[in-house]
């Protein structure tokens, strides 16, 4: 009798843990297969700038300091190079990113008009190539090629640079003026308000920081937010 009692406790515990596992294993299974809550635009929001802060980088009035870069055609380029330059427009860009593909005759366009004016363009690539192979330096020399861009296209290789500027979108316009020695930060953000449509654009924000600097006048815009993709 004492033994039909212990076999029947040991039954009894077994099937309860049993039981215990599958309602554990049930419970795994449904947290594993519920539904994700898909984040609304505030908390995107609220990521991005939580993004911002830990990469500040310069503000407006900021001296950016020279860098050293490789240029698709070889060469090492530095803002020092350009001595008859009165500032730069320093565009972070890159191949893949549809935004940056979109603003790619624009850029081609302003550096034209403006370069002659004392503000060439300099493009930097600050993706890593491992994330995005079609953002190498030999596939950035093909695509330098095939839209014929008339400004240096730099890498910057080892992601030094980008962080400095607190650069997070390709593309992201950095708007520098030479004073002295010092090259000061005038203008943040984004080229114009509308990267789907060159001929629908309402506020051509870099072009207007431009003029402004050409004419004397204070700038009226002097940050936008940067519409593209994120760096990586």
């Amino acid at each position: 009798m004492k033994t039909l009692k212990i076999l029947v406790t040991i039954l009894v515990g077994a099937l309860t843990i049993v039981i215990l596992s599958g309602m554990l294993e049930s419970t795994k299974r449904e947290n594993l297969f519920a539904e994700k809550p898909i984040p609304n635009q505030e908390q995107v929001d609220r990521q991005e700038a939580r993004e911002m802060n830990a990469l500040k980088g310069y503000q407006i009035g900021d001296s950016a300091t020279d860098f050293s870069l490789k240029n698709i055609d070889g060469s090492i380029v530095s803002l020092k190079n350009f001595e008859d330059a009165k500032g730069f427009v320093i565009i972070f860009t890159c191949n893949h990113c549809p935004y940056s593909v979109a603003y790619e005759d624009r850029i081609i366009a302003i550096d034209k008009k403006y370069k002659n004016l004392g503000y060439p363009v300099i493009a930097i690539n600050p993706n890593n190539p491992k994330e995005y192979p079609t953002d190498s330096f030999e596939a950035m020399k093909v695509r330098a090629k095939e839209k014929g861009f008339t400004f240096p296209y730099l890498i910057d290789r080892g992601q030094k640079i980008y962080p400095q500027y607190g650069a997070t979108k390709t593309p992201h316009v950095y708007l520098l003026q030479k004073e002295g020695d010092q090259n000061i930060v005038k203008y943040i953000g984004a080229i114009d308000d509308n990267y789907q449509d060159a001929s629908a654009v309402k506020n051509k924000f870099l072009e207007n920081a431009l003029q402004s600097l050409i004419s004397g006048k204070a700038i009226a815009t002097t940050t936008s937010p940067a519409i593209g993709c994120r760096i990586k």
